[in-house]
């Protein structure tokens, strides 16, 4: 009989300790895990994503940029890697999430070489992802509290973009069999966008292939969203469902077609939602870029908007709790200058930047002042920037002028409403960024053609 009890007891205690590795508990997850829609720490802190992305694979030697980007607030980066079938491969993993800790951000890693598949023919698939992940693992194993593996960048089309579910409902399953503890982000199909709806019809049959309950979904969000509805609508059917979601990927309005930023922004800002902004430099199309050739000095209109302006990253992010919250000490070290090209075609050659110094409006009152600059020109076109700066008193309005002396023209503007008559411009603020501090800046800019010359005019500045 008592025999018959310990095995009876043995039998009982090997059941129940099936039972605690079988139904592990969400809340048992390690390092960075999902509570209910929340991206929470290993010891439960709320942690919300305010970030960029960092095209890193084609730009290795810009290893600067980490402290570039913590300095202007950010607690997250998104880290584009290859995984060789495009890029790459990016077998510096281990430096990479070495760089976010000395610069105390969270690493985001993503495989861009899946971008587009079955649409882009040189694509990878999501099983080629998970075969990359799996040959890093050993930089990736105890790295839970600092890092988020993205599996594939924007990993399918537009053509047959229903295979997404069960390529994803694979990838994540491969992963977990792997070992991987991490928490999985999950980008939607049409390039990232979900215009189908797959991602929003499917996403609980994702979430449900994750044992570990560790899973949280990615939106990127550009033309397709460029209305305060399209996005709202989009966000509540996540919220309702309880469904873990972050805006991975976003650009800006840059002109009247492209995405609501401005809703982007206060929506996740309202909702406790994390952003990550496309991108920090190095963009073919230079509209993207926040700053320009990797130098935080050459801020753009985006780079100012993204981290300064209302519900930007500088006012709204809050450093990982595992990092304690002092800001570094100290800069990483750099390495040589990148030896591999972007992806896209090269851009455009480009000018040094031409600046004119800023006029000031007459003394008395409420004044400004406008200082132009030419970021870069190619033939027959150019960009330009005007950073405005109130005077001595805080400002509610600003208008800014100037002539054109060789002909150009104005194209396309973004931050400021632009009116052209002959060769006078005039731009005026839009309502984000009329109120300025007294010695505050904001900054607007603009794409312009030019033909024969195209001298820099001087700009005055007007405050209300």
């Amino acid at each position: 009989m008592k025999r018959k009890l310990l095995v009876l007891g043995a039998a009982l205690l090997t059941f129940v300790a099936s039972i605690l590795l079988v139904a592990r508990p969400a809340s048992a997850a390690v390092g960075l895990h999902i509570s209910g829609t929340d991206i929470v720490e290993a010891n439960g802190q709320p942690f919300i994503m305010r970030g960029v992305n960092h095209p890193h694979v084609w730009y290795t030697g810009e290893t600067d940029s980490f402290a570039d980007i913590k300095a202007l607030g950010a607690n997250t980066v998104r880290v584009v890697l290859g995984s060789g079938q495009r890029w790459g491969p990016s077998n510096d993993v281990a430096n990479v999430i070495s760089l976010c800790k000395q610069n105390r951000m969270i690493c985001v890693l993503e495989v861009h070489d899946t971008t587009g598949y079955g649409e882009e023919g040189a694509a990878a698939s999501l099983d080629q992802a998970v075969d990359y992940w799996i040959s890093q693992k050993s930089a990736l194993v105890g790295e839970e509290n600092y890092v988020v593996i993205n599996i594939g960048n924007e990993p399918i089309g537009n053509v047959d973009a229903a295979q997404w579910t069960a390529a994803t409902v694979n990838a994540i399953q491969r992963m977990r069999a792997n070992g991987f503890e991490h928490l999985l982000m999950i980008d939607a199909p049409n390039w990232g966008q979900d215009w189908q709806n797959i991602m929003r019809a499917d996403a609980q049959t994702v979430l449900d292939a994750d044992s570990h309950g560790n899973t949280v979904l990615s939106i990127h969000m550009y033309s397709v969203y460029n209305s305060s509805s399209s996005i709202v609508s989009y966000l509540d059917d996540f919220e309702a469902n309880g469904w873990p979601l972050v805006i991975g990927e976003f650009g800006w309005q840059f002109n009247s077609g492209e995405v609501d930023h401005n809703t982007i922004l206060a929506e996740a800002q309202a909702r406790g939602m994390g952003y990550l902004g496309w991108s920090w430099s190095g963009n073919t199309d230079p509209i993207l870029d926040m700053v320009l050739s990797f130098d935080p000095n050459q801020m753009t209109t985006w780079g100012e908007r993204i981290f300064n302006g209302a519900n930007g990253i500088a006012s709204t992010s809050r450093e990982a709790t595992i990092f304690g919250g002092t800001p570094p000490t100290t800069a990483p070290p750099t390495t040589a200058p990148p030896t591999t090209a972007p992806p896209t075609t090269a851009p455009p050659t480009t000018t040094p930047p031409t600046t004119v110094p800023p006029t000031t409006t007459p003394p008395g009152g409420r004044t400004c002042t406008a200082s132009y600059s030419i970021l870069g020109q190619w033939p027959g076109g150019f960009q330009g920037d005007v950073r405005v700066t109130a005077g001595s008193s805080a400002i509610s309005g600003w208008v800014v002028t100037w002539t054109f002396a060789n002909g150009q023209t104005v194209t396309q503007a973004w931050s400021a409403t632009v009116t052209s008559s002959g060769s006078t411009v005039t731009a005026r603020n839009v309502s984000y960024n009329g109120s300025l501090g007294a010695g505050a800046s904001t900054t607007f800019g603009f794409l312009g053609s030019w033909n024969g010359t195209n001298s820099a005019p001087t700009a005055t500045c007007t405050a209300s």
